[in-house]
């Protein structure tokens, strides 16, 4: 039964984590300051977990977290585009500093792996589909800055001091934990929410726009992939999608099938910092850890709907 720290535990991708591990048998530290992180996603969990509460950028606290802990999955950040457009200091110091105490604090703890939490925003909007991680990066935003800079650093690390590090590019992810509330929300939870209700949900662009959309448990199972595979890992990008790709408007679609209406977009000015077309090539993956997606992407939206349903008046 070994024990693994989960910077970032209490977000959506964080907690659902934990929340596997524990169903395992694991054991849980997880370390948040509750930014973003929500007290309820951890709440209930199927086993005990220890909290440290506070930021990743406090290298006492992550050091006292990470004690005794095999893998680190680093899953902290400050986790929206749009967010790190509006405030990019804070983003870079969560992103940027925040990794490099993580992973100072990894080493001096003698941690086996780091597991870290990369992002498909790296790719910018270059126009060559799908997304091969051997692709140069165009990072458009600080959030991608941000991510860009924590693959250097897993790299870096492995490199100097021998720490095992792999770093997943995720591609827009979704599932029943994300917070459709916040200002930064993603556009599923805000398309359901809007469903349930009869709103129109808005719309950035003509919504001919394209996404790798992937359900939480494909990168839950990427993340345990990553951490147990007895391959030796040095920094490697992998991407982690379902390697499919629907327009938004084709999503607002589906979900209004699911809610039993038709969905009128509200379209509005395209983004600063977003991209027009997203799909992966999971080979690596497929290679590296030995992953395949197990919930496609109309299954994992039927999921959601039902989840939100439940929760959203």
């Amino acid at each position: 039964m070994a024990l693994h720290l989960i910077t970032g535990g209490a977000g959506f991708i964080g907690s659902s984590l934990a929340e596997s591990l524990l169903a395992s048998g694991e054991r849980v530290r997880i370390v948040d300051d509750f930014s973003s992180g929500r007290r309820e996603n951890i709440d209930g969990l199927p086993g005990r977990v220890e909290l440290f509460e506070g930021s990743i950028v406090d290298a006492a606290l992550v050091a006292r977290a990470a004690h005794g802990v095999d893998t680190i999955f680093h899953e902290a950040a400050i986790p929206s585009v749009s967010r790190s457009i509006d405030a990019p200091q804070a983003t870079m110091l969560a992103g940027v500093q925040g990794t490099t105490v993580v992973l100072d604090v990894a080493r001096h703890a003698r941690v086996r792996r780091v597991v870290f939490a990369a992002s498909s925003s790296v790719y910018g909007d270059t126009p060559v589909l799908p997304k091969v991680e051997t692709m140069a990066p165009h990072p458009l935003s600080p959030y991608a800055a941000s991510k860009l800079a924590g693959e250097h650093l897993m790299r870096i690390f492995s490199e100097i001091y021998g720490i095992e590090t792999v770093c997943l590019r995720y591609f827009n992810v979704f599932g029943p934990r994300q917070d459709p509330k916040s200002e930064y929300a993603a556009v599923i939870p805000k398309f359901l929410t809007a469903a349930i209700r009869r709103e129109r949900p808005s719309v950035f662009g003509d919504g001919e726009q394209t996404r790798d959309f992937c359900y939480i448990d494909n990168v839950v199972r990427a993340n345990l992939l990553a951490a147990s595979t007895g391959r030796k890992l040095r920094g490697e990008v992998l991407n982690i999608a379902c390697g499919e790709r629907i327009s938004l408007n084709a999503l607002l679609r589906q979900i209004g099938e699911l809610a039993g209406t038709r969905l009128e977009a509200d379209h509005r000015p395209p983004r600063a910092g977003d991209v027009r077309d997203s799909l992966a090539s999971i080979d690596a993956a497929r290679e590296t850890i030995g992953y395949e997606p197990v919930v496609d992407v109309r299954v994992g939206l039927q999921k959601t709907f039902e989840a939100f349903a439940r929760f959203t008046s």
